[in-house]
């Protein structure tokens, strides 16, 4: 059996999914972009201020599910130009300090004319004691 995230405090999906997925010990976080969940509007209007809501809105999934950045395992990372790379790089690294396993590509666009979107798959076994 499968548990579905619902929380509040990351956007809800704009399409037919869910935020993420639990199963099996492993937590598969839908591709956020950088949508305010208060507002549902796009935040920012450069790579840094995007990929720091992307990264917020994570937070808020992996936190309903009581796990941090430590637990995350894989990302697949997407940008609208590879241009972005470095800048992309500089703010993902300040939260993805446990080096998880990555790819990242450019991609001709992304929901909303966004920048940036992040994907995450993380181990549920490492739970905080909440």
């Amino acid at each position: 059996m499968f548990k579905v995230t619902e929380t509040e405090k990351a956007p809800a999906a704009i399409g037919p999914y869910s935020q993420a997925i639990a199963y099996n010990g492993i937590l598969y976080c839908s591709g956020q972009i950088p949508i305010s969940p208060e507002t549902g509007a796009v935040c920012g209007d450069n790579i840094e201020e995007q990929t720091k809501q992307v990264i917020s809105n994570i937070k808020a999934i992996l936190d309903a599910n009581g796990i941090g950045f430590e637990s995350v395992i894989k990302t697949t990372c997407y940008l609208a130009d590879m241009a972005d790379f470095d800048k992309f790089n500089a703010i993902y690294a300040e939260a993805f300090v446990s080096k998880p396993a990555r790819s990242c590509v450019a991609v001709k666009a992304l929901p909303k004319e966004v920048l940036c979107e992040i994907e995450v798959w993380a181990a549920l076994e490492n739970k905080k004691n909440t």
